[in-house]
């Protein structure tokens, strides 16, 4: 029996959009890392290196969505190719600045350029949606594309980290710079597979926000976000606590490679019930698994319960990819899906903060009560938003099974 994953790439173009779609996603994993490295590396001073890598987050969080949305409108490559040169022109100037010890502004104003990088895992699912919309393949893509995303975040630290302390401290930023260049120009000379786009209508104007299950989806995604912020700064500090600081890499690596293992076995599967229903079991899963971090007493615990929560990860992500498909306009779901990105995004620099404010205050141990409560906060919000999920405006995205079904139970 031929595997599902072999069978996407039966797709003429679809090889080459996703490995293009690699190449560009894997800096999302570098960037940030590699300039608290190198910043750390070259000026001793943790303080700035983490609010630079803070601005690029946060620049990334308010200038993706509108990126996306330009993209929406007039097509990937005529909005990728100039967001990905002003990217890769502050990152430069932030290689100089950094290098040559210029004044801090000139790191903070290249960080905020920096941020203006676009979302390239959501033009990818963008280009699979175009592929398999309505079929059961579509599942079986986004299934594949939050493996990729595992994988990124997996070797894309160990990379840069590497770079950086072993070659020369500008490394790590300036080869993820690299793959940006390379990953979005192979990807936008691929005009096949690139999806059409859709000038605004006059009647129907606006962001992908005003769609109320969007709004529930990305307020949940910034307590998920919080979780995954919270649990890699604290478990540094955990593995510092122990004596074993450089192992903290290898824990976080099992907790990706949770979600990764997961991910490849959840798109072998094909669901009836509905998928709301499924996302809200997944949140659940994520702030139950938060609960045993709680109790760990040593490195190799702390790793098999990350493993553990892990699992409840690329499900969740998935599942979560079908329901913006419901709920957003087909001309807006580039945006839309990245909009979670950055609510996601916000939820990270959020929870690593508070993180962080909880170690200095109580230790590591501690610290891991961010990530529980960042869980209830989670499933709080997908309780009193899940009557907004069961409800997708009419013409949005979706199956063509999904509709049926929803139309059954109506009828019913």
């Amino acid at each position: 029996m031929p595997s599902p994953y072999r069978a996407l790439f039966a797709a003429p173009g679809s090889k080459g959009f996703s490995v293009a779609g690699f190449l560009g996603r894997i800096p999302l994993s570098m960037m940030g890392i590699g300039v608290v490295t190198m910043t750390s590396q070259l000026t001793g001073r943790y303080g700035l290196a983490g609010a630079l890598s803070a601005t690029i987050a946060l620049s990334a969080a308010v200038a993706g969505p509108q990126v996306s949305r330009l993209v929406d409108q007039y097509g990937q490559r005529r909005v990728l190719r100039p967001a990905t040169l002003v990217s890769l022109a502050a990152a430069a100037l932030l290689l100089c600045a950094a290098h040559y010890r210029w004044p801090d502004w000139v790191l903070f104003a290249a960080c905020v350029g920096i941020g203006c990088v676009p979302s390239v895992g959501a033009m990818i699912r963008a280009r699979w949606a175009a592929l398999y919309r309505g079929t059961p393949q579509l599942h079986t893509a986004y299934s594949f594309e939050s493996v990729v995303d595992e994988v990124c975040f997996i070797f894309g630290p160990i990379i840069s980290i590497g770079l950086s302390t072993a070659w020369f401290p500008e490394a790590g930023p300036l080869i993820a710079a690299c793959f940006l260049a390379v990953g979005v120009f192979w990807l936008t000379a691929q005009r096949a597979t690139e999806p059409a786009p859709h000038p605004r209508e006059r009647r129907g104007g606006g962001t992908a926000m005003r769609s109320r299950g969007l709004q529930v989806l990305v307020a949940t995604f910034v307590a998920t976000g919080a979780i995954f912020g919270a649990v890699d700064v604290v478990t540094v500090a955990f593995a510092d606590e122990e004596g074993h600081k450089a192992a903290a890499s290898v824990v976080l690596a099992v907790y990706a490679a949770g979600s990764c293992v997961a991910g490849m076995v959840y798109g072998l599967l094909h669901f009836a019930g509905a998928p709301e229903r499924r996302w809200l079991l997944g949140v659940c899963a994520m702030a139950v698994s938060m609960i045993p971090l709680l109790l760990v007493g040593n490195l190799p615990s702390l790793a098999v319960a990350l493993f553990v929560a892990g699992l409840s990860i690329a499900p969740t992500m998935i599942t979560t990819m079908s329901l913006i498909e419901e709920h957003v306009p087909r001309a807006q779901l580039t945006e839309g899906m990245t909009w979670v990105s950055t609510g996601l995004a916000a939820g990270v620099a959020l929870g690593s903060s508070v993180a962080g404010w909880v170690i200095d205050a109580a230790g590591a141990r501690a610290g891991y009560g961010v990530p529980a409560v960042a869980g209830a906060v989670a499933v709080a919000v997908g309780f009193l938003g899940f009557r907004r999920l069961k409800r997708p405006a009419p013409g949005r995205g979706g199956s063509v099974e999904q509709h049926s079904e929803r139309k059954e139970r109506h009828v019913a």
